[in-house]
């Protein structure tokens, strides 16, 4: 294995904005599950599964996201900086149809879907109540993956920083004005959280494009200019990206029945599964950190032709995610019961979630290895082989967490993390180690 020109410094530089970058959707997803676990269980288990369902749409655009960024690292990499912009504005014009197609979807077709999901009448109405603010979110969200996977693209993270702490803010301050009714606010309750979601989306889009235009060389990377459009680009943008797209759909609607299997065992289970939930993705930042570090250097040094550096640099890639990781796997195994009092005023639904947070806590150590060398396969521009390896994991991961709902514990069910990070892993490893994708041009 050749020694990999990466530093450890290089792997922080990139993965630790990108990891502050994770935490925007997650902070939404902590701040509304902190304020409204306090209002009642109804509440934060409806937040829980009304958002999951929002993410499965927007998984989408996440997936074209990782197609760009896979295409922009590529052209870093062979220094042909002219084509990024081409790149982009081609992806813009994807991004405004899929969004407006997803907002269709959303707007006209959530009542009945919910409807055919969630069993508890309470929690359905709550779920409603919540969609009914947050689907408008959807056309801003794509284009804030696009600007994403540009900087992610080019090793220029720390916009990703600023545009998180950004949202942060503005969701934080009026999850407190919305839901509870301060200053001068409507109290809206959880439709509060969704509508103080949706102004923390658009405030990131509005900052995108303000620093973008202003930041960027336009000349250097063909930025803010009108382009010819390429089908023979957008041809090729799509046969890397499509995959992706298909990829995280089938991962997130995975994670979607995970908790639709759960709802099923009773409304004390999906309690549990919120508060456990909002735990793990705190947790996993720095995992999806990392992967997405992998994923980008992957193909930027394919672009420098140092296909044989790979391995190695994914070597230090795992040990710097495993040992960021546990950093906060300590934290939480340490202090399990007032980390989850966070999320709920209820001690009892605290003290039930135990077990399951020290399975998660394994978990995520597993994942900080599992998902970087995941991540890695795309990364080499073979995203349809990704898709079709992830795609047999899932179908795996779904039955079996279909038959520990049907005969055993919550906490039980919860170690189907452990063996989707486990399978994930070792089959990538093995496809990186082995199979022939060095000579894979996009």
């Amino acid at each position: 294995m050749k020694p990999t020109s990466i530093t450890n410094r290089e792997i922080w530089r990139i993965a630790t904005p990108i990891m502050l970058g994770n935490l925007a959707q997650t902070i939404i997803t902590f701040t509304d599950t902190a304020f409204l676990g306090h209002l009642g269980t109804n509440e934060l288990s409806a937040s829980m599964m009304a958002g999951l369902f929002y993410f499965v749409f927007t998984t989408l655009a996440m997936g074209f996201a990782i197609g760009i960024q896979i295409f922009i690292a590529r052209r870093f990499g062979e220094g042909d900086f002219k084509k990024i912009g081409v790149i982009f504005e081609h992806g813009a014009l994807f991004v405004l149809t899929l969004g407006i197609l997803l907002f269709g979807i959303l707007h006209f077709f959530s009542d009945s879907l919910m409807r055919g999901i969630i069993e508890s009448d309470s929690i359905y109405a709550a779920s409603m109540e919540y969609l009914k603010y947050r689907h408008f979110g959807i056309v801003f969200v794509v284009f804030n993956f696009l600007f994403r996977s540009f900087y992610v693209g080019i090793s220029s993270t720390k916009v990703i920083t600023y545009s998180t702490l950004l949202m942060a803010v503005v969701n934080i301050f009026l999850d407190w004005c919305l839901i509870f009714g301060h200053c001068g606010l409507p109290e809206m309750g959880i439709g509060g959280a969704a509508l103080a979601s949706l102004m923390a989306e658009i405030a990131a889009f509005g900052f995108f494009w303000i620093y973008t235009f202003f930041t960027i060389p336009h000349e250097e990377y063909g930025m803010f200019r009108w382009h010819k459009l390429q089908p023979a680009l957008m041809g090729n943008i799509l046969k890397v990206a499509f995959p992706c797209m298909i990829q995280r759909l089938f991962s997130f609607g995975a994670w979607f029945a995970f908790f639709i299997l759960i709802e099923k065992m009773g409304e004390t289970a999906i309690g549990v599964s919120s508060v456990v939930r909002s735990t793990y993705m705190i947790m996993i930042i720095p995992s999806f950190a990392f992967a997405a570090t992998a994923n980008t250097l992957t193909s930027r040094i394919i672009g420098e032709g140092k296909s044989d550096e790979v391995m190695a640099m994914l070597r230090k890639v795992v040990m710097n995610g495993v040992l960021s990781s546990l950093v906060l796997v300590a934290i939480v195994a340490v202090i399990p019961k007032l980390v989850l009092q966070i999320y709920t005023d209820d001690l009892s639904l605290a003290v039930a979630a135990v077990p399951s947070v020290y399975v998660v806590c394994l978990a995520t150590v597993l994942g900080a290895i599992g998902m970087t060398y995941f991540e890695a396969v795309s990364g080499t521009g073979n995203t349809a082989a990704a898709m079709s390896l992830e795609f047999g994991v899932l179908v795996a991961y779904v039955l079996y967490v279909y038959l520990l709902t049907k005969y055993s514990t919550i906490a039980s069910v919860w170690t189907a993390e452990w063996f989707y990070n486990i399978v994930i892993g070792i089959i990538s490893f093995f496809y990186i180690w082995k199979a022939d994708w060095r000579k894979k041009k996009i």
